[in-house]
């Protein structure tokens, strides 16, 4: 069988319940930047990307589209050096199976990286500190697209373009949101949704994922390639 691509979401899909630190970036950077207070509460961070929550909480503030187009690239910056200061040890919060299933992965040869909201250096640090880096060759993350969709066609291409994979290769997105399974299905991948997340099964379920599974342990390989 040809190499397959195997794409994660992070929050939800590979660690959950990771602590408030990532969030508390976000609003200490917002401040350092701009000296405006937000705050997280009241806005559906699951599925989103880390720019997008930035956005609606500056505007939930008050501020205005130019101010916040602005300062966006300083605050990216600030959050990923403040999340790198502050993330804690994740080791105990990876998601059932997925240790197991990316070292399984990993013996078969298959390319497995990232397609995250997260922003880069705050999406490679949790996979640092959660001893789940050394499995993952590459990401796509919420600073390169502006949305989910977009981020798993900047997956393909560079696979492709590294040779890492080629046309026959089969792929798979595997995600715990609806949006995982709207992105995959854009780029006409397999999309593998896994119930460890805020969204249960059956919302999972009413978005027609390829497969659905309670969690990563329940996963095998042909379930992820089809074949």
């Amino acid at each position: 069988m040809p190499t397959p691509l195997i794409l994660f979401d992070i929050d939800g899909t590979l660690v959950r319940r990771a602590g408030p630190h990532h969030r508390q970036a976000l609003e200490k950077a917002i401040a350092h930047v701009t000296g405006i207070e937000t705050t997280t509460d009241g806005v559906p961070v699951q599925g989103m990307l880390d720019r997008d929550i930035v956005t609606v909480m500056l505007r939930t503030a008050g501020a205005s589209a130019p101010s916040i187009r602005r300062h966006m690239p300083e605050i990216i910056a600030a959050a990923q050096r403040i999340y790198a200061r502050t993330c804690p040890d994740l080791r105990r919060k990876v998601c059932p199976g997925a240790r197991m299933l990316l070292y399984r992965l990993s013996r078969r040869g298959a390319i497995t990286g990232l397609v995250t909201g997260n922003l880069t250096h705050i999406g490679w640090k949790k996979m640092e500190r959660a001893g789940l880096r050394h499995y993952l060759r590459f990401g796509a993350f919420a600073e390169l697209s502006r949305d989910r969709a977009g981020l798993v066609r900047i997956a393909i291409r560079h696979a492709r373009r590294e040779r890492w994979i080629d046309q026959h290769s089969p792929i798979a997105l595997v995600g715990d949101h609806p949006n995982d399974i709207r992105a995959a299905r854009a780029n006409g991948v397999r999309s593998i949704a896994v119930a460890t997340g805020l969204a249960g099964a059956a919302e999972l379920a009413a978005h027609s994922p390829d497969v659905l599974v309670p969690d990563m342990r329940a996963l095998s390989m042909e379930m992820l390639t089809g074949k």
